[in-house]
């Protein structure tokens, strides 16, 4: 009933059953046991300090609080949805435990701006989780860059082949993809690290708290500046989600290469067994599936950041019931990115790469029919007649159904009267990708300073 829960002094009659079932939120924030039990110590020890609680009633509160923290972790602690939420059935627990002294324990805070401290805390233990999880898939991309420094590989644009390029430096793109996602969360993690414990239900409280002390409690470099804001802000929330998406992007994109690459078209990897399935009718078969379900799982994290914009785009400050929402795509979201990271850097590990059959691919296609423009060039030719000589030149090998790498010196000649023996050098496709000696280019070399800048934490 009503008038037995913690706020049901106003209330005369009991809440209906489903409704109280329908807005009860500790089905899923019950993960939030840890942060909720350390948020309630350092306040406590504040209200001790400051003297709005007797300091014994202090000690009891973080004894009890550690004890419930024990019976939770030990799976004996039984969550009630009557009660709602973790603060409430914590706050439950510890009164029935120890007494009038855990009655005292929500002096001079809301659920408002406890909640919001909770998330905080989850959120900032997760993002670091998540980054330590960033940098093993960047390991295991050095790990095959490292092992591929000589392995040739077509480039492609509009899925045509282009270029050739190193396989190594295929890996070190994805390398600048993941240190961007990196940087993206540790950048969100300043806006998440600030504390809002002490803003109230929205206005702040009467008692003489010590906000700075709670944040110095609980490693806040930062307390928030207008309790307004503070209770109903979920900006951190969804930056994260929106740096969540942008790095399930780059895990889709990667997924969708290996799946392409692991083809019998391709031929260009293979993924160790214990990524794969196989069919129940064709024996012959051997399904990417983790790739496959990483790029399907995108358009959750997706989902879920397009969730929590819609729920927050009408609110009224300052607080909310709908913010109650915030928490299952947050949870989601971050039990997606971590297992899809994790599975990703165990997987890239274990692929064995082709090399014979990268290199056969990268002569195809005409790939160093730019190599040739770029030698007129060098022999006084402007760059747009060059290109003009060397389509007209390709064209002529396709009627013939030849490559450029076969054409005679005569043939070549047929195109440009600037052609001599050295052409032959120039047009190879080793001679190609180590021509490209630029920063960030894809020569051997510059993949080889790059991967050591990485190393090094550059």
């Amino acid at each position: 009933m009503s008038k037995d829960k913690l706020w049901g002094g106003r209330f005369t009659q009991p809440t209906d059953k489903f409704v109280e079932e329908f807005t009860a939120s500790i089905q899923f924030d019950k993960r939030l046991y840890h942060q909720d039990i350390r948020g309630s110590i350092a306040h406590a020890r504040m209200l001790g300090k400051q003297g709005i609680i007797p300091l014994e009633d202090v000690e009891q509160i973080v004894s009890g609080l550690r004890k419930i923290l024990e019976q939770i972790e030990a799976g004996e602690f039984d969550f009630s949805i009557s009660l709602e939420d973790i603060h409430m059935n914590i706050e439950a627990r510890l009164s029935a435990a120890i007494g009038e002294a855990g009655k005292r324990l929500h002096t001079g805070r809301s659920r408002n701006d406890q909640v919001a401290l909770d998330i905080r805390l989850y959120l900032r233990d997760e993002i670091v989780e998540i980054t330590t999880y960033i940098d093993l898939l960047i390991d295991s991309l050095l790990n095959q860059a490292e092992a591929n420094l000589d392995t040739l590989m077509p480039g492609f644009t509009h899925m045509q082949t282009a270029q050739p390029i190193l396989f190594a430096h295929h890996m070190m793109a994805y390398v600048e993809m993941f240190k961007r996602d990196k940087g993206r969360l540790e950048d969100c993690l300043k806006r998440v690290n600030v504390l809002p414990l002490g803003a109230g239900a929205l206005a702040g409280t009467t008692f003489p708290i010590d906000r700075e002390y709670v944040a110095e409690q609980l490693g806040f470099p930062a307390i928030t500046r207008n309790s307004l804001d503070a209770v109903s802000d979920r900006d951190f929330a969804l930056e994260f989600l929106s740096d969540a998406s942008i790095l399930m992007m780059h895990l889709s994109r990667f997924s969708e290469e290996l799946i392409l690459w692991s083809t019998s078209a391709f031929q260009f990897i293979e993924l160790s067994d214990g990524f794969c399935t196989g069919s129940s009718i064709m024996p012959q078969k051997k399904n990417p599936d983790v790739p496959e379900l990483v790029r399907g799982k995108t358009g959750r994290v997706y989902g879920n950041l397009m969730a929590m914009l819609t729920v927050m785009k009408s609110l009224p400050l300052a607080y909310n019931k709908d913010m109650q929402e915030d928490k299952e795509p947050l949870f989601d979201s971050i039990d997606t990115v971590k297992g899809s990271l994790k599975i990703f850097a165990d997987m890239i590990r274990e692929m064995r790469v082709k090399s014979e059959n990268m290199a056969k691919a990268a002569g195809q296609g005409f790939s160093t029919a730019t190599d040739v423009a770029d030698y007129l060039v060098r022999k006084g030719l402007a760059f747009r007649d060059a290109h003009e000589a060397v389509g007209k030149a390709v064209a002529y090998c396709v009627e013939k159904q030849t490559d450029i790498t076969d054409l005679t010196l005569a043939e070549w000649q047929l195109f440009s009267d600037k052609i001599d023996n050295d052409i032959f050098a120039c047009c190879t496709v080793a001679a190609s990708v180590n021509a490209r000696n630029i920063p960030g280019g894809t020569a051997r070399e510059r993949v080889c300073a790059e991967i050591l800048k990485v190393r090094a934490g550059n």
